[in-house]
């Protein structure tokens, strides 16, 4: 921390366990209050039988401007489409084998399952407005894409992840959400590359950067004199703010980010996975927060990246249900191919070479006995292998 000018005030427990736990994600699309739901009369029943049934609703895959491969945009309404039991089609399910379309076949499984997901993870009030919710959040990818991973002068990757790493630590000591965090690193890359910033206002930047995100997503905030102790009080008050306006201003307030966790516990809950997959999953894309060049990538990508590395990695049994879900959620959130293999290849040599790094507070974040001692799988150690890259030195 010396050598890039941050200061190390206090040291960071990353070991607290948090007095409450938190909902894996947040309820941030529930602007709308749900539909109101009326009950018919017992006198109105003649008359509800007049009314011509809704047609059935079905999937169509639309391709996105800068994608080359297929991703589901949005649905149009079909009247001839004809309605199938969801058990007969998850039989149907269990004979396809090698098809990577399953969207085609069974559009109204590929509904059902969007739908449980996201009500299972409390990203909706209503099923009714489950695939709008995916739907936007799959085109928030779009708004704003970094073209190059170069950092402009005089920062460096490795200033970067120092930078990156000290944020976590103090993401850990407040208790944030994981969205939090995820939204403040997605800041604070926009900000580097937007900002004429000096070396020694870069911690301001960072740490600003992680107080707009906790303004979006938390409930209660910390005192600014608490950001500046944690600061060693090398800047002041009016310094953090001048910051804060000089960031709003020049990103034009636009802070909304889906994160990539939310495709990954949405592919995870759809797929059937364990909850070490999970924990591994969410390990191994915290890491790619340090990772410069990820930033390039889309957060669905780096969802699905995270996901197959986990399960790899971990070589669980396979069931012929387990790779039925996994086909639903591989079909729902489709990417490409050489894509995911390239950014499963950063991802293995991070976690080869985490333990033996100086930036190691995700390492010992996942290290934990909540988060299942995920980053301490020997297996890790050997993950560039499996992709066919030779291990680094550690």
């Amino acid at each position: 921390m010396a050598e890039t000018g941050f200061c190390d005030s206090r040291p960071m427990d990353l070991h607290k366990k948090t007095e409450e736990k938190r909902a894996p994600l947040r309820t941030w699309a529930n602007a709308c209050v749900p539909k109101e739901r009326r009950l018919l009369a017992a006198s109105e029943e003649p008359r509800a039988l007049l009314c011509k049934a809704e047609p059935e609703r079905r999937w169509v895959r639309r391709l996105p401007l800068t994608a080359e491969d297929g991703i589901i945009m949005d649905y149009v309404e079909q009247d001839d489409a004809t309605h199938t039991d969801g058990r007969e089609e998850a039989a149907l399910l269990l004979r396809l084998h090698g098809l990577h379309r399953l969207q085609v076949l069974v559009p109204s499984l590929l509904h059902r399952e969007v739908e449980l997901a996201m009500e299972n993870l409390g990203l909706i009030y209503d099923r009714t407005y489950a695939w709008d919710v995916f739907s936007d959040m799959m085109r928030s990818q779009l708004r704003y894409t970094f073209p190059s991973a170069v950092l402009p002068k005089p920062f460096t990757e490795t200033t970067h992840a120092i930078l990156v790493d000290w944020l976590i630590q103090v993401h850990d000591i407040f208790h944030f959400s994981e969205e939090t965090l995820y939204l403040a690193i997605y800041l604070l890359n926009r900000a580097m590359r937007q900002i004429k910033v000096s070396i020694y206002h870069l911690q301001l930047l960072g740490i600003v950067c992680l107080f707009l995100a906790a303004k979006k997503e938390e409930c209660l905030l910390p005192e600014i004199s608490e950001l500046c102790y944690l600061m060693d009080n090398s800047y002041g008050k009016r310094q953090l703010l001048r910051m804060e306006r000089k960031v709003l201003c020049e990103l034009e307030f636009e802070l909304s980010h889906c994160p990539p966790l939310h495709f990954l516990l949405l592919s995870a809950t759809i797929a059937r996975c364990s909850s070490k997959v999970v924990w591994m999953a969410r390990y191994l894309l915290e890491l790619s927060l340090l990772e410069g060049q990820c930033v390039v990538f889309q957060p669905v990508e780096l969802a699905s990246a995270a996901l197959c590395l986990a399960r790899q990695v971990l070589q669980e049994p396979l069931t012929p249900e387990g790779e039925t879900a996994w086909c639903v959620a591989a079909s729902l959130l489709t990417c490409s191919e050489p894509t995911v293999q390239r950014i499963m290849q950063v991802l293995a040599v991070a976690a080869a070479q985490a333990q033996g790094r100086e930036t190691r507070a995700s390492f010992m974040k996942f290290s934990t006995v909540e988060t299942l001692h995920v980053s301490t799988h020997p297996a890790l150690l050997g993950a560039p292998r499996l992709l066919g890259l030779p291990c680094p030195q550690t």
